[in-house]
């Protein structure tokens, strides 16, 4: 089992920044791949960003590119999204999980563990 805690999300201007962590307990945290999805209401839970056990891959979602950052720090057994330039329809629940059996991950299904999402909301 994997308990995976996120944290960070609030409300924040146009153009602003946060940072997302999400800590994860239970399972050796270096084992899993990781990734961020969001979802709004309504919608169905999108696929963000993702990194590799490793931390060698990354992958991100196009409208996210260059402005949004995964990470990890094994030793802290914690996985980060650096989100700059935020813009309104970045607004979602982010949600982070974790994948045992892949060495990356971009699909919801693929995931065997998720947090239970912080709310992001960017104003105009």
């Amino acid at each position: 089992q994997v308990q995976l805690v996120e944290s960070g999300g609030g409300l924040v201007q146009a153009g602003g920044s946060l940072r997302l962590s999400c800590a994860a307990s239970g399972r050796t945290f270096s084992s899993f791949a990781m990734g961020w999805f969001r979802q709004v209401s309504g919608k169905e839970r999108e696929r963000v960003a993702a990194i590799s056990r490793s931390g060698g891959r990354l992958y991100y979602t196009d409208s996210v590119k260059g402005r949004f950052t995964i990470s990890r720090d094994d030793a802290k057994n914690t996985v980060y999204l650096h989100m700059n330039s935020l813009k309104p329809e970045d607004t979602a629940v982010y949600y982070c999980a974790a994948a045992a059996i892949y060495s990356i991950a971009t699909v919801p299904s693929f995931y065997d563990y998720w947090g239970q999402g912080t709310q992001v909301t960017v104003s105009s």
